[in-house]
């Protein structure tokens, strides 16, 4: 069996929960332009109380075993941040958590140590404070990031750098990967902007479908040499492009499934399918990008939103997907990113609008087309 294959969920059944990423606070100290939070400075009315955080960490515990990504906002703005993640941890939950960095201090890098936090990721948006500040709209926010991921060398904390890809850095690409390397980051997960939240605005800093192609054929390159593990994330299409770059050059079709313990390639969009978005109200989502509500984890409980919720047992099965998507030989392995397509054609199941491949099955119609 493929492994691409075992995440083709059963009939009727619900796939494992193997990732959750779980909105601790809305509040941050940075005003990112692409937030897809639309992050304050204050956490709202309704945030988790400590106790209920812990009560969902066990409800999540009773029935799967995913890895908990503390997000926000920043996580760190929660002073029981810690009291939550060493809760996890007890329990048997992989804790990882995503702050932005400049926060981090010695003290709480040793305390995210002490904790038992696996992996802390930091986004970086350019090899550079001026790509980096801009994007960020905050001056110093670069420097501050580089001081945290210290702070977490220093600690013993392991961490990897996510990079959203716009228009204004995709030139930077390659200088991202080398200081990437250099300050010795475990992984570098590069994101492909999807335009949803605050990041509607940013429609003009879009890459065109073409450079979106021309990005995952560069990382398919440069992954087999990098002295880190790349991933591109809200990609679903590399997937497909692995496969075709891989057989032409005679090596596994199969991305390297070395599993990295946090990171073991799977297959395109995993949201709704093995990941599920929960808000800072308990609302449970595909993912952070896609705002299709699947219920409310604080109302229902999280098995049963998981198991049960329409949203989800949608997205899970790939016969509903629509256009190119539908016709796509790749379709079990990619999926399409369903975020993109509810953000340009109103439709989550629609097919994916970045995306420059013709199925056969469409190439074959519009020649029969053609021929008539």
């Amino acid at each position: 069996m493929h492994h691409s294959e075992a995440f083709a969920p059963k009939k009727g059944e619900a796939p494992p929960l193997r990732m959750i990423a779980w909105e601790v606070t809305r509040a941050c100290n940075l005003d990112c332009v692409h937030c897809r939070a639309a992050a304050i400075n204050e956490p709202p009315p309704g945030e988790w109380t400590t106790e209920e955080a812990k009560s969902f960490l066990d409800q999540v515990k009773a029935f799967a075993s995913p890895v908990i990504i503390l997000t926000g906002g920043d996580p760190m703005m929660r002073e029981d941040i810690w009291e939550i993640a060493e809760y996890g941890k007890k329990i048997g939950l992989r804790m990882v958590m995503s702050p932005n960095g400049t926060l981090i201090t010695p003290e709480n890098a040793r305390l995210m140590k002490e904790v038992g936090i696996m992996r802390v990721s930091i986004s970086l948006d350019g090899s550079n404070p001026k790509i980096h500040d801009s994007f960020r709209r905050v001056e110093g926010a670069f420097e501050g990031a580089l001081r945290g991921i210290n702070y977490l060398k220093e600690a013993g904390v392991g961490f990897q750098i996510n990079t959203t890809v716009t228009r204004h850095n995709i030139n930077d690409l390659k200088d991202m990967l080398e200081l990437v390397q250099e300050i010795g980051a475990d992984a570098w997960h590069v994101f492909l902007l999807v335009p949803t939240g605050r990041a509607e605005n940013m429609k003009d800093e879009e890459i065109t479908p073409e450079q979106y192609e021309e990005t995952l054929n560069w990382l398919y390159e440069v992954q087999r040499d990098a002295k880190v593990y790349v991933k591109p994330t809200c990609a679903p299409h590399y997937y497909r492009i692995y496969r075709q770059r891989a057989k032409e050059d005679g090596l596994p079709i199969e991305p390297q499934m070395q599993n990295h313990g946090l990171q073991a390639m799977t297959r395109g969009c995993l949201g709704g399918i093995t990941f599920m978005f929960v808000s800072h109200m308990g609302e449970a989502y595909p993912c952070g990008y896609l705002e299709e509500l699947a219920g409310n984890v604080r109302v229902e409980g999280p098995e049963k939103v998981w198991k049960e919720s329409p949203v989800f047992n949608r997205l899970r099965d790939y016969s509903l997907l629509e256009g190119r998507c539908g016709a796509c030989e790749y379709v079990r392995v990619c999926g399409g990113c369903r975020a993109r397509a509810k953000a340009i054609y109103g439709d989550y199941m629609a097919e994916e609008p970045y995306c420059v491949y013709e199925p056969k099955k469409m190439k074959i119609i519009s020649e029969r087309q053609a021929g008539e």
